[in-house]
């Protein structure tokens, strides 16, 4: 793989909702080769974090925002991240070890009943 082509590549993390498998998406996929897609883990919860610090950025910085260029929208991304930096609050897990653990052997059996099929 050339350089040009490795750096046009789209990569693009989804839950892993079955949706990517539907003949539509895969068609467009198979004609559309610079977009991979990666799929969470069903029992990733940590990535739920992820998921909100990102929402909090489009709805606080780019959610109403006209951005003219790449750098344009930069600039604010970078601005929120200025602002939110000065005065930090961590995200507070709320999630028990307990919790967790049930939610990681439900995914553990459902794993099991694809991989045997």
């Amino acid at each position: 793989m050339t350089y040009e082509s490795f750096s046009s590549l789209v990569h693009l993390i989804l839950d892993d909702y079955s949706t990517h498998k539907h003949a539509n998406v895969q068609a467009w996929l198979g004609k559309h080769p610079r977009f991979q897609l990666h799929f969470t883990p069903t029992s990733s919860s940590w990535l739920n974090l992820v998921e909100r610090w990102f929402r909090e950025l489009t709805e606080k910085a780019l959610c109403r925002g006209v951005f003219h260029s790449g750098p344009d929208l930069i600039a604010s991304i970078e601005a929120y991240l200025n602002a939110h930096n000065k005065n930090p609050k961590p995200f507070v897990w709320t999630a028990s070890a307990e919790d967790i653990l049930t939610k990681v052997g439900r995914g553990r059996v459902a794993l099991q009943a694809v991989t045997q099929n």
